[in-house]
């Protein structure tokens, strides 16, 4: 520890007497670099802040119905080729950039310094910055102005420019489809209209014709063999029906009468009698399995069961209660008389004549079908053959119609796609679909923003303070002098002693030396702060 304070007690001691030395070397350091700093030319910065609109409201409304322009990806693209070599052209021209120039070298190197100094920074999402220093403060303006000009001028015409391209190439598609469709239709119909027998169905696609055709046969000839058994059934019950039935005016000598009607009453039919000549006329048709047959024959076992007194038997019991034995009588002389006079005569059956006109009706029936099952053997015939000669025929066909889907299903999305691009341009030219908002629109500075004139000074005087340090520290390496006893005796060489300074005088001139020493460095702080002031009030901060 010792050590190392006698060192630095060394140090400054030999510091200290080349003191002078570094007062010189920090006034030099701070005048020349506080010369310099004023000399650095001012720079001035020209700001201005974009806010970009993508229309949150017009694009979720139009998505799916208009073509999707991705505003917002533009608007990157755009932000990352606004310094593009034709826009950076573009700025060139219409500033007084140009007027600085004396040849293409000089173009390239202006260009490549607007690169690097343009800056377009984004703060958010939608707002976004635009920057340009330089030391004219109306060009550091005009540069920022213009470059905002170009931006809104790219992002307003550029995306109308590509929409209309793609509308335009859409049209001249949509033409060659519209050609290309008209041609297959015609051969398509042509080819058709040629082989319309053997092509399948436009109502059913899937079924060739002579499928189509072979069921259509087997179809009619079951249709035929039901409408055969039909007609031979019916020919039986024709044959089975007598078509005269013999009626009587009254009712015979063996006929049963029902209790209380005389002979001479006329017969009049009961419900039993009804429903047993309706089961009669149904078994004409029907066999006994037949559940019409089954229902009727369960009505006569009910009424059998129940008979209902009908109107004629009340009156018939009625007259004869009322006639008593006369009437007994009276009718038992008449029996013999009406039986002698019982006319029996022959009329229609209507049953029969039902049944001749189901039978004519089934003739009918059977000659159609034996016509049309006539006609679908020779269609199904015809196809055979011409399948049998052509073999390829259908697979021609099929690849033709597969031609023609694939034109007209383009066909109908190009139209599907014009009309959502037509949709989206109307959206960008009528409703701005994209808004530039200008929020702080580029001023010509009035102070500068560079150089850092305070910070400049403050760091020469530091490098001036330490150059004179540094300096008086260096020089004292390179002594070669004894300081003290301690250092000599470091030779090998015997010392007696050494002669301290005595008396008041070296003290007072220690003290003057001190003090031309400070005021030397009072003087060189007092013009920094003199540089200070004035830095301030050029900046109107004081």
């Amino acid at each position: 520890m010792d050590s190392v304070r006698m060192m630095l007690t060394q140090y400054l001691r030999a510091a200290w007497r080349r003191r002078w030395m570094g007062v010189i070397v920090a006034w030099l350091v701070c005048g020349a670099g506080w010369v310099g700093v004023y000399l650095i030319p001012n720079q001035y910065d020209s700001t201005a802040r974009l806010f970009v609109d993508a229309d949150a409201i017009l694009t979720p409304l139009l998505r799916g119905i208009a073509a999707d322009s991705a505003p917002t990806t533009q608007l990157e693209i755009l932000q990352r080729t606004l310094l593009s070599r034709p826009n950076l052209e573009k700025l060139i021209s219409k500033t007084d950039l140009d007027l600085t120039l004396n040849g293409p070298s000089d173009r390239e190197r202006l260009m490549t310094r607007l690169a690097a100094e343009v800056k377009v920074v984004p703060q958010t999402k939608n707002l976004f910055t635009i920057s340009y220093r330089d030391k004219t403060p109306k060009l550091a303006h005009d540069v920022v102005q213009t470059l905002l000009t170009i931006f809104v001028e790219s992002a307003t015409g550029g995306n109308r420019a590509d929409m209309e391209n793609a509308r335009r190439f859409l049209e001249r598609q949509i033409q060659s489809y519209e050609q290309q469709l008209r041609g297959a239709e015609k051969r398509r119909a042509d080819f058709r209209a040629r082989y319309i027998e053997v092509l399948p169905n436009d109502n059913n696609p899937n079924v060739p014709a002579l499928e189509g055709a072979r069921g259509q046969v087997q179809l009619l000839e079951g249709k035929l063999q039901d409408a055969l058994l039909s007609r031979d059934a019916l020919k039986q019950e024709v044959e089975a029906t007598p078509p005269m039935l013999v009626v009587e005016t009254g009712p015979g000598p063996q006929q049963q009468l029902p209790q209380g009607v005389g002979p001479g009453t006329p017969f009049v039919k009961t419900k039993v009698q009804e429903a047993e000549d309706q089961l009669a006329m149904l078994r004409l048709r029907l066999t006994d399995v037949h559940p019409d047959i089954i229902a009727q024959k369960k009505l006569i076992e009910a009424l059998k069961a129940n008979p209902p007194e009908g109107p004629a038997l009340k009156a018939a019991a009625a007259a004869a209660a009322a006639s008593g034995a006369a009437a007994n009588a009276a009718n038992a002389a008449n029996a013999a008389n009406a039986a002698a006079n019982s006319i029996k005569r022959s009329v229609p059956n209507q049953i029969y004549d039902q049944l001749k006109v189901k039978l004519i009706e089934a003739d009918t029936m059977v000659i159609s079908l034996q016509r049309q099952r006539d006609d679908a053997v020779r269609y199904r015939d015809r196809l055979e053959k011409v399948q049998r000669e052509q073999p390829g025929l259908l697979a021609e066909y099929q690849n033709m119609d597969r031609d023609y889907s694939v034109l007209r299903k383009n066909y109908e999305e190009l139209l599907g796609r014009l009309q959502s691009a037509n949709i989206a341009q109307a959206a960008d030219t009528q409703a701005d679909k994209v808004k530039l908002q200008v929020i702080d629109p580029p001023e010509i500075p009035r102070l500068p923003s560079a150089p850092n004139r305070m910070l400049l000074i403050t760091g020469v005087l530091l490098g001036g303070l330490g150059a004179g340090a540094g300096m008086t520290v260096l020089f004292g390496q390179l002594d070669r002098s004894f300081s003290t006893v301690d250092e000599l005796r470091t030779l090998g060489l015997p010392v007696l002693g050494g002669i301290s300074v005595l008396g008041l005088a070296p003290l007072r001139q220690r003290l003057m030396t001190v003090m031309r020493f400070g005021a030397a460095v009072a003087v060189l702080v007092g013009i920094y702060g003199g540089l200070v002031v004035h830095i301030l009030r050029s900046a109107a901060l004081i």
